[in-house]
């Protein structure tokens, strides 16, 4: 907790800078020893007694000597010539900054010598104290009192002594011999002051305290300044805690103390109050607050705060609410900072009601709240996951407080992190038709929502807003909107985005590389996440971090490169990253593809011990790996273990889902729920849940309900690349789907393909069906690769050899114009026969343990039979390459 005082030991027309700031109160910790301050106590003493003759003259003279110093200020120091100007002070500064240690001070004044004033000096130590430049100072300084024409006065003292004093203790003894430079005769409450500050900036409260004493003894008189500074001093010692007494009796003596300078001001309770809230002590901070107000002064946010952290460190809050109303009802109503104060003490506990209930009492007591208090409220329902709370509080304060940028960037985080991102869209455009200004948090928030719900044409409209404003997009932008085109599997136009940040001079991230590595493992473009990590690595020299790992583990597991996924699974262990729940589900993924039972279980026990509950995800990976291995009896132990779950319903719909439990309407609004909430994680998530879902669904022969499923992840937006229909292509691209997932969108497409062969009469040039994209187009292993080989042969099965890999894409299987005419005339000619499609979307019961689906030694069922050899067909390449 820091103490914070805000008001300066002299004038501002000293510009000596004497505040005990905040951030000083750590630089504190390294106390000197007893030995050198016991020492300096010596000092100090024989400085307080070198003027005892002249002590009462000074008692008589005190109450002038500032004035008289003051007006020193402004008289110039030369006897002719006239004042100087800044640029000749600024022409000094720089010169005296490229002095060479050894060089000649007297050469760089010479010129101006006749037109500087001590006020110029003044400006060229603040200078010097505002870059740290002890050295020059202490030179100058010399320098000055070796001169007539120059020699520094109290002020200039004043100024060293705060310049050496923030450099640390080691540079005390220096203050003190600039200040025993000074005669006695001419010390007043600046010098002294000064010095104090000096030792109180260094954690010596004591040796500030000694001073404080000797500067009275000295017949000098104390200003509120003096004591603020001990009073600072002393309420920050921490080893050991000065009693809070003894601030008491500081400030006893300021409110004693005859003169009006010494009457204790908003700096002298601030710091008492602090003192007393770092100490949790909630009855002192109630007197004081008490007595500032009889005193006429009052409290500012910062005095609040204070009290509200005492009471908060006393455990007793709800006693601050009384508080505040009973200094309403004698008309010291609070400011709004107040509230806001108790308000966010209330929700660092998570006390909802309570931090409501602050914002109610504000208005029964006639303070309007302000568009701060909503937002720390707004945060809080956010964190909590109270959306509809937010949505309606958010309502509430339109109606009395028009919201500002700072609250709108608070919905884009609140619904962001959500998994709201389209209402974060909407928010946006609202805030745009309100005429609230966006600042760059504002792009960022809504380009990150963006980003992780797939929202590519929203985050390209959020950009081009950017650049009508003339703001340059950050790194963090550019970084959105790459995560958005990933999504989409536009990989095209994410690398034209990444590549554009660089030539507007926003250089790429870490994430930024991630998230385009994140789009090509999508989609199985190992080849190309490789690559943009070697070009991270070799030009950008930024190494991979655990997220970057994750994109490769799944980079190669959905291209079929099994042994590469498990080797850098091993190489993120060597690099002492530690795997999180998606790492073990990466790896866990590879052994489930490669069919090896044993790997998987002992992996997916791992994952068990590591987390509360594995997800959804791994159970469906479990399940679909039994399934094809016709382990039955494993794979309903482990549905029935999903039911049982307790803490968290979604397992058990799930679970429910697959053994066919939910198919009537009122269980199916369920699933749909349990579905719709899976894509609040984001696209990267969710992808990986249908993925999986789908999966299970298909191996365990639920056709008709993994066509439902499917149909929900396309109203989610996920999936948008799957279908396309044009005058020249019908085509389903299944490049980012596991096998049981390819193989239901194919089925669905291939109804939806004969139902356009039996009304359309205008056919495509082709029906196409995408397996792989990239680099891997050009290769022909690519046939053998799990998804390519099963939907191939699928496809097959199927329809009787009417597709086929063309030679220019072997990414690719096709069935052109003239098989399409063949499928119609076979369809037409069985017009009248109740056939609903090519394929029969329907639930097979759950098979029996024992029974053998998948593991027979000849399979012609679900696209697992033997792939033959593949005869290519001529095709007319010069009307298919334009395709």
């Amino acid at each position: 907790m820091a103490l914070v005082s805000t008001a300066t030991v002299a004038s501002s027309s000293y510009h000596c800078d004497l505040l005990l700031s905040p951030s000083a109160r750590w630089s504190w910790r390294g106390r000197s020893s007893r030995g050198a301050a016991g020492a300096r106590l010596a000092v100090l003493e024989r400085a307080g007694t070198a003027g005892a003759g002249a002590r009462v003259a000074l008692l008589e003279r005190s109450g002038a000597a500032a004035a008289a110093a003051r007006r020193e200020e402004s008289v110039p120091a030369a006897a002719a010539g006239g004042r100087s100007s800044p640029y000749e002070v600024e022409s000094l500064i720089e010169r005296l900054s490229n002095l060479p240690p050894r060089g000649s001070i007297a050469r760089c004044l010479e010129a101006a010598r006749h037109r500087l004033t001590l006020q110029d000096f003044a400006a060229v130590y603040r200078e010097f104290s505002r870059r740290g430049d002890w050295q020059r100072s202490l030179r100058l300084f010399k320098y000055m009192q070796r001169q007539s024409w120059c020699r520094p006065d109290e002020h200039i003292h004043a100024i060293v002594i705060g310049v050496l004093g923030r450099q640390g203790p080691a540079l005390l003894d220096k203050c003190l011999e600039v200040f025993e430079d000074l005669p006695a005769e001419s010390r007043t409450a600046l010098s002294y002051t000064s010095l104090i500050a000096a030792y109180a900036r260094n954690a010596l409260h004591e040796e500030a305290r000694a001073l404080l004493d000797q500067m009275k003894a000295a017949g000098v008189a104390p200003t509120v300044a003096t004591y603020n500074t001990v009073l600072a001093a002393c309420a920050r010692a921490t080893d050991p805690l000065v009693p809070f007494d003894m601030l008491l009796g500081l400030f006893a003596e300021m409110r004693h103390d005859v003169s009006p300078s010494v009457r204790p001001d908003l700096t002298t309770y601030n710091t008492l109050l602090a003192a007393a809230a770092m100490r949790s002590l909630a009855d002192q901070a109630e007197m004081l607050l008490h007595t500032m107000i009889e005193a006429g002064v009052s409290p500012d946010s910062v005095s609040y705060r204070h009290i509200v952290d005492a009471f908060a460190g006393a455990g007793n809050l709800s006693r601050v609410a009384e508080l505040f109303s009973e200094m309403a009802d004698t008309g010291n109503t609070p400011d709004a900072s107040a509230y806001l104060g108790l308000m966010e003490a209330h929700t660092r506990v998570g006390a909802t009601a309570e931090a409501v209930a602050v914002l109610r009492q504000m208005q029964v007591d006639g303070c309007a709240p302000t568009a701060a208090t909503y937002r720390v409220l707004l945060d809080l329902y956010g964190r909590q996951g109270r959306f509809d709370g937010v949505r309606e509080l958010f309502r509430e304060m339109r109606t009395s407080v028009p919201p500002d940028t700072a609250t709108y960037n608070v919905l884009f985080r609140v619904f962001g992190d959500g998994g709201f991102f389209k209402e974060v869209v909407e928010l946006f455009h609202d805030m745009l038709g309100s005429g609230v200004e966006p600042d760059m948090e504002t792009c960022e928030g809504v380009m990150a929502a963006c980003g992780r719900g797939g929202l590519h044409e929203d985050a390209r409209e959020v950009l081009e807003c950017m650049t009508r404003e003339g703001m340059v997009p950050t790194a963090d932008a550019y970084t959105g909107l790459v995560e958005a085109l990933g999504h989409a599997a536009m990989y095209e136009e994410a690398y034209v985005a990444f590549n554009m940040m660089t030539e507007i001079g926003s250089l790429p991230t870490l994430e930024t590389y991630n998230a385009l590595a994140n789009a090509y493992a999508k989609g199985g473009l190992f080849q190309e996440a490789e690559a943009i990590f070697s070009r991270m690595s070799n030009n950008a020299g930024i190494q991979k971090n655990k997220d970057s790992y994750d994109a490769l583990i799944e980079a190669y597991c959905q291209g079929a490169q099994l042994d590469y996924a498990v080797k850098a699974y091993m190489e993120m262990r060597k690099s002492r990253f530690n795997p999180d729940e998606r790492s073990l589900e990466g790896v866990l993924n590879a052994y489930c593809i490669a069919g090896v039972i044993d790997e998987s279980k002992e992996q997916f026990q791992e994952l068990q011990s590591s987390v509360t509950e594995p997800s959804i995800i791994a159970y469906c990976m479990m399940l679909s790996l039994y399934a094809r291995n016709d382990r039955w009896t494993d794979a309903y132990d482990l549905l029935e273990e999903m039911k049982s779950n307790r803490a968290n319903s979604t397992h058990k719909v799930i679970a429910s889902l697959i053994k066919g439990e939910y198919d009537d309407s009122s269980n199916w609004q369920m699933v749909e729920y349990a579905l719709e909430s899976s894509t609040l994680e984001g696209c990267d998530y969710s992808l990986r849940f249908f993925n999986a879902l789908l999966d299970v669904l298909w191996w365990f022969g639920q056709k008709a309900r993994g066509a439902k499923v499917l149909d929900e992840a396309l109203k989610c937006g996920l999936f948008p690349e799957l279908f396309r229909n044009t005058e020249l292509v019908w085509s389903v691209d299944v490049h980012r789907m596991s096998v049981g997932g390819a193989l239901v969108a194919v089925s669905v497409w291939l109804n939806k393909l004969y139902d356009r062969l039996k009304e359309d009469k205008e056919l495509p040039q082709l029906a196409s069906v995408v397996v792989l994209r990239g680099q891997m187009e050009k290769s022909t292993i690519t046939r053998g690769l799990p998804i390519a080989k099963v939907v191939y042969s699928y496809l097959n099965d199927t329809l009787s050899a009417s597709f086929h890999y063309p030679k220019w894409n072997k990414g690719r299987i096709i069935c052109l114009k003239s098989q399409l005419k063949k499928l119609q005339s076979a369809i037409d000619s069985t017009n009248g026969s109740a056939i609903a499609g090519f394929v029969p979307m329907t639930n097979s019961h759950l098979p029996s343990p024992g029974s053998k689906l998948y593991t027979r030694e000849a399979v012609a069922d679900n696209g697992t039979g033997h792939l033959p050899d593949e005869q290519l067909v001529d095709e007319k390449e010069s009307e298919l390459l334009p395709l």
